[in-house]
């Protein structure tokens, strides 16, 4: 005898069944439901930007596990910690020249084990790793975003450099999976540990993307 199915599980299948342009469309539709919701609850909007780097931290946690308890970085992507790592750096330099707060403790201590995971993927578990999969071209999102930035960024009292800067390291940080996910994509099979790790990170994408849309 077959269980009572849930209405969550319900929707759940029909999703399941979309087409993925459907399924697109009510993935931003969701999320502009989110972040419309969060501008009614949230009243520090400060408070959205350290959850999303709190959450980054529990998705690099969770890297440290992976390397260092099974000394493997399978269906990981070298790329996007190097992504990561950049726009980390820039936001860390913005941070320092434009309001030195918890922000800045933050993000260096994320840089910090991003650089880590760096070390050990390129030099201690180099035979696991998957560069034939890892083949996702860097610059592809880096000079669309250093250009976006040129056009589009705050309009503060800081200097020019600065706030374009910060819009760039901002539209890295929201693409900066893409090379993560093109490994996945490649791999086939997604361990657990990566798929709990890219979770984190969506969540943490969606949370700074929140607060950069509603502080503009």
């Amino acid at each position: 005898m077959k269980g009572k199915r849930t209405p969550i599980h319900a929707v759940a299948t029909w999703v399941r069944k979309q087409p993925p342009k459907v399924k697109a469309f009510l993935a931003v539709a969701s999320g502009i439901v989110a972040v419309i919701f969060l501008r009614m609850v949230v009243r520090d909007h400060d408070s959205l930007f350290v959850a999303a780097e709190a959450v980054h931290a529990l998705g690099i946690s969770i890297l440290i596990y992976k390397l260092t308890k099974e000394r493997t970085c399978a269906g990981l992507s070298l790329k996007s910690q190097e992504l990561t790592a950049m726009f980390l750096a820039v936001r860390l330099y913005c941070s320092l020249v434009m309001e030195y707060d918890i922000h800045t403790i933050l993000d260096s201590a994320t840089l910090g084990t991003t650089l880590w995971v760096i070390y050990m993927i390129r030099f201690k578990l180099m035979s696991s790793y998957m560069d034939d999969k890892d083949n996702f071209k860097i610059y592809y999102v880096v000079i669309p975003c250093a250009l976006l930035s040129l056009i589009i960024h705050p309009s503060t009292p800081h200097h020019i450099i600065n706030r374009v800067c910060w819009a760039f390291c901002v539209y890295l940080e929201a693409i900066s999976v893409l090379p993560q996910l093109h490994v996945m994509q490649n791999a086939k099979i997604v361990e657990p540990f990566t798929a709990h790790y890219v979770f984190a990170l969506g969540v943490a994408r969606f949370l700074s993307c929140a607060h950069w849309v509603l502080q503009v």
